[in-house]
């Protein structure tokens, strides 16, 4: 049988990556799959060619064009060697709608999970997706119909970070696994899973951690590290905790995250917060042009309004984020509760767990189609 191909670019679709490797050998034991990723992935049994990590903005997306051009090359000629039964692309899009095409050309189906984010912005890669996409799992829920219109053949999954969130551990027992006290209010700090976005915001974490605590004297921070990521203790001088994400949010009473996944991990968790984020001046003013739509923070993209209150670039300021975060601590104040509520629609909106179970059972769909065509 021929092998399953799985690209991922970066450390969200590394783990995504590895969880549908996971349920593909549950599926079918002895299924070849060779890939792009990292750690999480080669652990779930892909057969790593390449190791990649993301990047983002326009900038610094130039300053890695020639190793993307490299890592393109690679691909194109696994796709060109006849082994290749069918490619999981897995978000990371400016370089994998390359990949569908090269694809496509070679004659290998595409199954594109967490697809490009057309809604957002770049509406014109709706018709490279119909044209070079077999079927695509979408996990936001509008996406089904907004790419279905497209003649994209789509199916919601669910999100995959429920799968993670099943049996959340109470605020006292996340406490406990993470060596935090209990008897203290605990801020936690989210400033981005790529080395970019951390030299952008470590800085301004740092001001508002800071400001925090002297607003509330004993207040405890610990800062969430990525596992991509290499944080020197010295500039973000609090306890740091690697790859534990729910675990950080059950334990703290408010958070601070960078725009993305995290946001909606606090959703899930139920952990009031705010969104920030700062990027390269060229890359927000490019970016201020092509963007269409009002939030950045995806819970406040899928709640369809602000839940979480949003500073980006010139409005992440030291004042103005300490004055949204500090009422948040408050168990039984109208802002908390508000918040809360918020959250809690956006968990009914995420479909239910089993996402990567389900991406599997299309890609060996998939596979066993075009074996038997």
């Amino acid at each position: 049988m021929r092998e399953i191909l799985i690209i991922a670019g970066e450390a969200s679709g590394d783990l995504h990556g590895a969880g549908v490797a996971e349920q593909l050998r549950a599926l079918r034991p002895g299924v070849s799959l060779v890939g792009m990723g990292g750690e999480r992935m080669a652990a779930a049994g892909v057969q790593l060619f390449e190791r990649a990590e993301g990047v983002v903005g326009f900038v610094e997306v130039l300053r890695h064009l020639p190793a993307h051009l490299r890592l393109l090359r690679t691909v194109k000629a696994h796709l060109r060697s006849g082994r290749v039964g069918l490619i999981i692309l897995i978000d990371y899009p400016g370089f994998n709608l390359r990949v569908a095409r090269a694809a496509r050309d070679a004659g290998v189906p595409v199954l594109y999970y967490i697809t490009p984010q057309v809604w957002a912005w770049k509406p014109g890669r709706v018709k490279l997706m119909a044209e070079v996409i077999a079927k695509a799992a979408v996990i936001l829920p509008f996406e089904e119909s907004l790419l279905r219109e497209a003649g994209i053949d789509t199916t919601f999954v669910g999100h995959p970070l429920l799968d993670r969130a099943q049996s959340l551990p109470s605020q006292m027992e996340a406490r406990q696994r993470l060596g935090l006290p209990t008897d203290r209010q605990v801020l936690a700090l989210f400033p981005g899973s790529r080395a970019q976005e951390i030299e952008r915001h470590v800085h301004a974490f740092e001001a508002v951690a800071h400001a925090l605590q002297r607003r509330r004297p004993g207040l405890e921070v610990v800062v969430s590290v990525a596992p991509t990521i290499q944080l020197d203790p010295a500039r973000l001088p609090f306890p740091m905790v690697r790859a534990q994400s729910f675990d950080v949010l059950r334990a703290a009473d408010v958070a601070l995250c960078k725009s993305g996944t995290t946001t909606l991990e606090a959703a899930v968790a139920g952990c009031p917060c705010a969104v920030v984020y700062k990027t390269s001046r060229i890359t927000y003013a490019i970016a201020k042009r092509l963007v269409r739509i009002p939030h950045i923070g995806l819970l406040n993209v899928v709640a369809g309004r602000e839940v979480a209150p949003e500073f980006v670039q010139d409005a992440f300021t030291t004042p103005a984020v300490a004055d949204a975060l500090d009422p948040l601590f408050d168990a039984d104040g109208a802002p908390r509760q508000r918040m809360l509520e918020g959250m809690a629609e956006i968990r009914r909106l995420l479909g239910a767990p089993g996402a990567a179970s389900r991406v599997a059972a299309m890609a060996l769909d998939m596979l066993d189609a075009r074996g038997a065509s």
